[in-house]
């Protein structure tokens, strides 16, 4: 499986509760925070669905 870098770019703050909880679940809390993530397919769902708030790069 590919591994990606998911580094969180925007705040969380005035985001839906869900949203809070899929960066929490993807091991994000702060800005500028980064984690290795394998790409499963519900990782790829996760950052769906924040994808507005995530730079992904291939590790």
């Amino acid at each position: 499986m590919e591994t990606v870098i998911v580094t969180q770019i925007k705040s969380n703050i005035g985001i839906k509760k869900g949203q809070k909880l899929t960066l929490a679940a993807l091991g994000l809390r702060k800005t500028g925070q980064q984690r290795k993530h394998t790409l499963t397919p519900q990782v790829k769902g996760m950052i769906y669905d924040v994808q507005h708030l995530v730079r992904v790069e291939k590790a």
